[in-house]
């Protein structure tokens, strides 16, 4: 079938978020994980293609060139729209990652506007003229301000954007989204007359989404979080670009051992790791230690575990041991050993039948996802907004993934997942 949007996202947990609201519409969607080595072949049924990409935090450069390659291989596949998805807190490097992949894309696309609305009311995310909140807070005031890798300490997503960009940022606030497609259009075409070719949108509930993707559907190329993305695929079928399947989806039902794998520090991923480690046969892992010995002791802690337990292991820890670990580790090398050891404790999960694996924290996701080698990803059931079970074929059996991103899901959201799995 023809492909209809083309989606470039910078995490592995952002991408599956993406690829499940997507897939509420019913509408056929692919998630690649890394930028495929094979051309899409043409009787796939899929009109929304996701590449996840593991670039958030990597140099400006090369994010650059991995979204580029992306891109050249959505357009091969035949995409004539492109979504570029970020997280919802608007997180990226200081130098910012966001701003130079975007106005790559816009040059390479050949567009002369684009905007930027990372707003999820269902999970809390709201921007209100221009400011982004967490919940009722500020982003500057959330959990957010300490996070070990994109600490966020303004909540101004223009003067976020503006530092790692060319071009003039703008705003369309809440006034000019509230009266309707028409005024929102209105605002963009006056934005570009002066010049402006990058616009923040705000939205704080799901009335504002849908106008502002009704007044930039024809947009070539849109930037955001997954909420604003969701509201494209109803546009298409209204359109009459694309109808839904009439046959459903038949998920495989995965059997086998079971896992939970934290990398997330977030203040979410916290209370769930507490909740579940209270449930489960769990291990913490300590970095420095890590960085001394490596993951073997905690492959010998797992291989004496029954198979069939629920069982945790985690690196989650409060700000404060983890910034004593970047201290003496530096922050990006206490991140890379915490990565490095999940991954070979996942590895050896699987070697022991493990085959539903629960794994939070984004940068983890993409290091255990590479880890087993997985490269396709199908979507199945949503555990909680924006979080879905995903299957894909490692050594010639499926396995059973769900991707959380740090601050998503509620306290009990490890138990639920795999409560979820079982009777889906």
């Amino acid at each position: 079938m023809a492909l209809l949007l083309g989606c470039i996202a910078d995490d592995f947990t952002g991408a599956t978020d993406l690829a499940a609201l997507l897939s509420r519409s019913g509408l056929p969607v692919s998630l690649r994980i890394g930028v495929p080595q094979r051309k899409r072949d043409d009787t796939d049924a899929a009109v929304i293609e996701v590449i996840a990409l593991k670039c958030r935090t990597a140099p400006v450069q090369t994010a650059v060139e991995q979204a580029r390659q992306a891109l050249e291989w959505l357009k091969d596949a035949g995409a004539t729209r492109f979504f570029w998805k970020y997280c919802s807190t608007f997180d990226s490097t200081p130098e910012g990652n966001i701003g130079p992949i975007a106005e790559m894309l816009m040059a390479e696309i050949g567009v002369r506007q684009t905007i930027y609305c990372p707003a999820f009311p269902e999970n809390g995310r709201n921007i209100f003229m221009g400011h982004l909140f967490v919940g009722e807070q500020l982003l500057s005031e959330s959990s957010m301000k300490d996070h070990p890798l994109t600490p966020m300490r303004d909540s101004s997503l223009v003067r976020l954007l503006a530092p790692q960009v060319r071009g003039t940022v703008g705003l369309a606030n809440r006034i000019a989204v509230s009266a309707g497609p028409a005024t929102l259009k209105a605002r963009l075409r006056k934005l570009t007359e002066d010049g402006v070719q990058h616009v923040i949108v705000d939205a704080v509930c799901d009335d504002d989404l849908r106008t502002i993707a009704t007044a930039t559907v024809d947009f070539l190329l849109l930037t955001g979080g997954s909420a604003i993305a969701g509201q494209l695929p109803r546009l298409y079928m209204e359109q009459g670009l694309a109808a839904p399947p009439k046959v459903r989806q038949t998920l495989p039902n995965v059997a086998g051992g079971q896992i939970v794998l934290s990398g997330s520090c977030s203040a979410m991923t916290r209370k769930q790791v507490a909740d579940y480690a209270g449930r489960s046969i769990s291990l913490r892992l300590d970095p420095l230690a890590l960085a001394e010995q490596g993951a073997a002791a905690a492959c010998r802690w797992l291989q004496k575990q029954p198979a069939d337990a629920a069982k945790i292991i985690y690196a989650t820890a409060e700000p404060d041991d983890v910034r004593r670990a970047q201290e003496r580790l530096g922050r990006d090398n206490a991140g890379q050993v915490v990565e490095q050891a999940l991954s070979e404790l996942a590895q050896e999960a699987f070697r022991l039948g493990t085959r539903r694996f629960v794994v939070a924290g984004g940068e983890t996701s993409g290091a255990i996802t590479q880890a087993l080698g997985v490269t396709h990803l199908t979507i199945g059931p949503e555990i909680a907004p924006g979080v879905p079970w995903t299957f894909a074929e490692v050594e010639g059996e499926t396995i059973a993934l769900a991707l959380k991103s740090g601050n998503f899901g509620g306290e009990t959201f490890f138990a639920d997942a795999f409560t979820r799995l079982e009777t889906a």
